[in-house]
C-alpha cells in the first residue's frame, strides 16, 4: 500500500543522535526530528548548555537525553557512541552538526586554529560516521546521516570576510557527503547534507555585528536570514522514509544567496 505524506515523514520510533544539538541549527534539527516523532540524544561539549537543551524539548512533549562529549576527540566519539547505543538502542539517524569556525587573514592564520576547525568539522563528522554505521547502520542494512555544511563551502569568502579554514572544511563535508553515500548505498545508508546560509547565532554574532543584519540579508533574493523553522522541513525529510530515494545530495537554505553568488 502506499503510503501517505503523514505516514512518509512521520519519524515514530526512530532514534536520532544529534551532535552540536545543544543551541543554534543543532538544536533546531533536533526539534524537527522529535516533533516528527523521534527520539532524541544530544551532545555538545557543555553539560549546563545541554541541560537546557534538553529541558526545552521536553517540554515540547519530545523524548530527548544527552551526553557531554567533544567531537574533535576520537575517545569522546567513541565513548559517545557506545554511550548512546547501550542508553537508546541502535542510531537510526545520525545528525553531524557540532561544528568551528576561526576569522584570520590566510597569511596569518594560525595553524593550530586551522587543525582545531579541521578536527571538529571534517574528522569529527567521520570518526562519528563510522563508529554508528559500523555498530548498527551496516548491520541493520539502514539508516540516515545528515551532515550539516554550509554555504560557506560553495564559493569563496564573502568581501570583509576571513574564514579560511571554515570554508575548507564545509567543501571537504560536502564531498564527504558525496563519498559516503556512493560507498554505503548498497547498505542501505542515506547520506546527504544541509548547507544553511546565514542564520544569526553565537558563531555568527561577530560577523553579524561587523555586517549588519540589514546588510547580510539584502544579499539574499528573498531578503531575510535564516530563522528557528527554515532547517525544519528539510532535515526530516533527509531522515524520513520522504526521502528513502535521496543520498550524496546537497540543498542550500539560504534565502536564494548561492544562485545569486554562482554556488
Amino acid at each position: 500500500m502506499v503510503r501517505t505524506v503523514q505516514q512518509l515523514f512521520d519519524l515514530t520510533g526512530k532514534t536520532a543522535l544529534v551532535t552540536g544539538g545543544s543551541r543554534g541549527l543543532g538544536l533546531q534539527l533536533a526539534q524537527a526530528l522529535g516533533e516528527a516523532g523521534a527520539r532524541i540524544m544530544l551532545s555538545s561539549r557543555k553539560a549546563d548548555d545541554l541541560e537546557q537543551a534538553v529541558a526545552q524539548l521536553q517540554d515540547r512533549g519530545i523524548d530527548a537525553r544527552w551526553i557531554a562529549a567533544d567531537c574533535a576527540s576520537e575517545a569522546d566519539v567513541i565513548r559517545l557512541a557506545t554511550d548512546t547505543l547501550e542508553r537508546m538502542g541502535p542510531v537510526d539517524i545520525l545528525v553531524n552538526n557540532a561544528g568551528a569556525a576561526w576569522g584570520a587573514p590566510a597569511e596569518d592564520h594560525p595553524v593550530a586554529a586551522w587543525d582545531k576547525v579541521m578536527n571538529l568539522n571534517v574528522r569529527g563528522y567521520f570518526l562519528l560516521s563510522q563508529q554508528i554505521a559500523k555498530r548498527c547502520m551496516i548491520g541493520r542494512r539502514s539508516g540516515s546521516i545528515v551532515n550539516v555544511a554550509s554555504i560557506a563551502g560553495l564559493n569563496g569568502n564573502r568581501p570583509g570576510m576571513q574564514t579560511i579554514a571554515y570554508n575548507t572544511s564545509k567543501g571537504a563535508v560536502i564531498n564527504f557527503t558525496r563519498a559516503l553515500a556512493t560507498e554505503w548505498g548498497p547498505y542501505g545508508i542515506r547520506v546527504n547534507a544541509i548547507c544553511p546560509g546565514f542564520f544569526p547565532s553565537r558563531m555568527t554574532a561577530g560577523t553579524l555585528q561587523a555586517l549588519g543584519a540589514e546588510t547580510l540579508a539584502s544579499h539574499a533574493p528573498l531578503g531575510r536570514l535564516g530563522d528557528d523553522e527554515d532547517l525544519k522541513g528539510l532535515c526530516v525529510l533527509y531522515a524520513s522514509d520522504a526521502g528513502k530515494h535521496i543520498t550524496g545530495q546537497w540543498l542550500a537554505v539560504d534565502g536564494g544567496v548561492s544562485v545569486v553568488t554562482g554556488g
